[in-house]
């Protein structure tokens, strides 16, 4: 992996800056989504559900509130994976405080995955009624 340096950054100028803004979170979610399975399983429902709500053909604003959970419980994992790897480089070794964030920044995607159930739930239970 090339590192360049925060200086080395703060130098680059123009267009460069402006590719390299986006080639580093790619670099990111490329990473977590091959190293990290709950990211994978995240996507793979965010596709479904996506399928879903053209099948249903929710409205606009439903796809807006379905689009922000759906960014929140990504983002989240990523977060994730950030903090576990902040984690891992500190200390290999097994630490108390090393589990309390390790566990507790799971829990807030947990939390997150079922806020998002309980979204998805309010929107497609009316869709699923009506069909029935």
């Amino acid at each position: 992996m090339s590192m360049i340096s925060r200086d080395e950054r703060k130098q680059q100028k123009g267009i460069k800056k402006f590719v390299n803004s986006f080639k580093y979170p790619i670099k990111g979610l490329k990473y977590a989504y091959k190293n990290e399975q709950n990211l994978a399983v995240d996507v793979g429902i965010a596709v479904i559900v996506s399928i879903l709500a053209f099948a249903f053909k929710i409205s606009a604003y439903e796809w807006a509130l379905l689009a922000l959970t759906i960014g929140l419980v990504i983002s989240g994992e990523l977060i994730n994976t950030a903090l576990e790897a902040i984690v891992d480089l500190v200390t290999e070794e097994y630490h108390p405080l090393a589990k309390v964030a390790k566990d507790t920044a799971a829990a807030s995607v947990f939390v997150l995955a079922i806020v998002a159930v309980i979204v998805g739930l309010i929107i497609f239970i009316p869709h699923v009624i009506a069909l029935i």
